[in-house]
């Protein structure tokens, strides 16, 4: 599908019957006019698909029908391994905008760790009908909202697997790219009872929007609030929902330009302080071939209730490493899965799928050199490693005065420990 352009608008999107009314039609409205102005990969279409990086022989998804009530008008599909034991956990995978159910099982490799380990995985999705460009309505009050809309709807599916497949309702996760990451955001806040943990791919803080207009300035420059004010708008969402709260696993490129990579840190921000944790990380390693950054907040190694995996030279997607090695899973046959790290298999991992076998990554000894970038005081704050008040920037962490907020003031800034930036005054790496 080509990107829309004014001179070939999109047709309107059909009217969900309980969504009808002036205020549902100025949303779509502007929405429509704003995709057209920004070109933002989370409310426009991608890119068609490269006939020859699609996956030979992708297995049909199973679709469920009559799973409840939804009232947000989702489809519902599983993938149920052959041999599906008893009491297996269940994982929910929420596709990002344009993309379908199938695209998604077919490209992001989670089919294969389910197949490996014995879990079901439950693919929700939505419709034009919904949302013009088929992306989760993580933004709209009415569908973000515990006992409504889209959220309901998925907690209705995470059910209907434990009665019909048997699965384990005490080991539900949920997971997803892009709209489907920041809906992962919504699920973890309005059902935090319901799942034990949860993988933000290209995400966004839950309660950052509640419109179009305001999702877009979560997705870019993003919203920059304290950890307290980040972690009440979970709480606001479960009112007297005491614990344990799911553990969050973060995942995001450095050179998304779609969502700003500060977002990671928001969302980090926003779960270490709801599990009452502070932001400097308990360990950080590096992954893959790639050097892919983590970083966990918790005590036990390897069960971290927050971890933070910044992927280097990538866009916005979800990170795939075709092949067929143990560490290998995906394709790349659409827009948005990028040959990097097989991020599902260090999912799977955080979820404790995938059993202790395989040894955790080695802890980086204190004197790894630290990370440097050199980028306008407009980059930095973009990317998340400086704010913005009063038409000045400050590096995040050290609070240091970078100079005006604007493209023509430079600097090189040093990020040590991980979130924690300062001018480089010596050599950087």
């Amino acid at each position: 599908m080509p990107y829309v352009t004014p001179s070939h608008p999109a047709p309107p999107p059909a009217r969900r019957p309980r969504r009808g009314g002036r205020w549902s039609r100025t949303i779509s409205a502007l929405a429509a006019a704003v995709t057209l102005a920004t070109g933002a990969a989370l409310l426009t279409p991608a890119t068609e698909a490269r006939a020859d990086a699609v996956p030979k022989a992708a297995a049909a998804l199973e679709r469920v029908t009559n799973f409840g009530a939804n009232p947000g008008a989702l489809t519902m599909y599983v993938h149920r391994p052959a041999a599906l034991p008893a009491g297996a956990p269940v994982v929910v995978a929420l596709h990002g905008c344009t993309q379908s159910a199938q695209i998604y099982a077919d490209n992001s490799g989670l089919n294969t760790f389910a197949d490996r380990h014995g879990f079901l995985v439950v693919y929700a999705e939505t419709t034009t009908a919904n949302n013009a460009n088929k992306c989760f309505n993580w933004f709209q009050p009415g569908d973000t909202r515990r006992g409504q809309g889209e959220a309901a709807s998925i907690r209705q599916m995470v059910a209907h697997a434990t009665t019909a497949y048997g699965t384990d309702p005490a080991k539900a996760h949920v997971t997803g790219l892009s709209a489907g990451g920041a809906m992962t955001s919504v699920m973890l806040a309005a059902y935090p009872e319901v799942f034990a943990a949860g993988a933000v791919v290209a995400g966004i803080p839950y309660g950052c929007g509640i419109d179009v207009v305001s999702a877009f300035s979560c997705m870019s420059p993003g919203a920059d609030r304290t950890p307290a004010a980040w972690a009440q708008a979970v709480r606001d969402a479960h009112p007297g929902f005491a614990g344990p709260w799911p553990r969050v696993a973060i995942w995001h490129g450095d050179n998304d330009a779609t969502v700003a990579p500060r977002n990671a840190d928001e969302l980090r921000d926003q779960w270490t302080a709801v599990h009452g944790l502070g932001q400097t990380p308990s360990r950080t390693s590096t992954l893959g071939p790639n050097s892919t950054r983590r970083s966990e907040y918790g005590p036990t190694p390897g069960q971290a209730a927050v971890e933070v995996d910044k992927v280097p030279g990538i866009g916005h997607g979800t990170p795939v490493a075709p092949g067929s090695g143990p560490e290998q899973c995906g394709a790349t046959g659409t827009q948005h899965f990028i040959a990097s790290i097989c991020s599902s298999y260090w999912i799977t991992r955080f979820f404790g799928l995938a059993g202790t076998t395989i040894p955790e990554p080695p802890v980086d000894p204190p004197t790894e050199p630290a990370a440097c970038w050199t980028a306008s005081n407009y980059e930095h704050v973009r990317a998340g490693r400086a704010t913005t008040t009063g038409g000045y920037a400050y590096a995040k962490g050290s609070g240091q005065n970078l100079g005006l907020y604007n493209t023509f003031v430079t600097h090189t800034l040093k990020e040590s420990p991980a979130g924690h930036y300062t001018i480089a005054t010596g050599s950087c790496p």
